[in-house]
């Protein structure tokens, strides 16, 4: 990351913030560290940023910054606009960025148990220990659906209580 003088926003405290971000989010999450990084920049910046100001803050390449973004915007977490009478695109965190986190984990899990489903459907003509662990996986992700879909309900009702916005 570039150095950034002190009168602008990339304080110290900021600095270590987006570092550990950068580690302990892209360890996590299976993350590049540079998805963490620009995750952490986006979530401290007043201000949504264009490509370019992400590539600067990040001293990255285009590529790998526009790249960074897209997994962020699959993740749920960042988003992407034109603001009304600009040229360019510009990203920023989220404000229900939790949201749409735990909605990105719900559909991924949905899909594998779809792939599960669809396993166990033809283990009819299975052993029966491929059989066993096909319904285990199916039990899994049955569970995994449920609980993911009652704790996103919970968090968005909590959120929206919360008042979106709220500090």
């Amino acid at each position: 990351m570039m150095a950034r003088p002190a009168d602008e926003a990339g304080s110290a405290v900021e600095d270590s913030l987006i570092e550990d971000f950068g580690v302990h989010i892209g360890r996590a999450m299976g993350w590049p560290p540079m998805a963490g990084r620009a995750g952490a920049v986006l979530m401290l910046s007043e201000a949504p940023m264009t490509l370019a100001e992400l590539q600067e803050a990040l001293g990255a390449s285009k590529g790998s910054v526009s790249e960074t973004t897209r997994l962020l915007m699959v993740n749920g977490t960042v988003e992407r606009y034109k603001p009304a009478g600009s040229r360019q695109f510009v990203f920023r965190w989220r404000d229900d960025a939790w949201i749409g986190c735990l909605r990105h984990q719900l559909d991924a899990t949905t899909q594998l148990l779809t792939l599960a489903e669809n396993g166990y459907a033809r283990a009819d003509r299975l052993p029966g220990t491929q059989r066993k662990r096909l319904r285990q996986m199916r039990a899994y992700y049955r569970f995994m659906v449920r609980e993911l879909e009652g704790l996103l309900a919970e968090y968005t009702r909590q959120w929206e209580a919360d008042g979106p916005g709220r500090s």
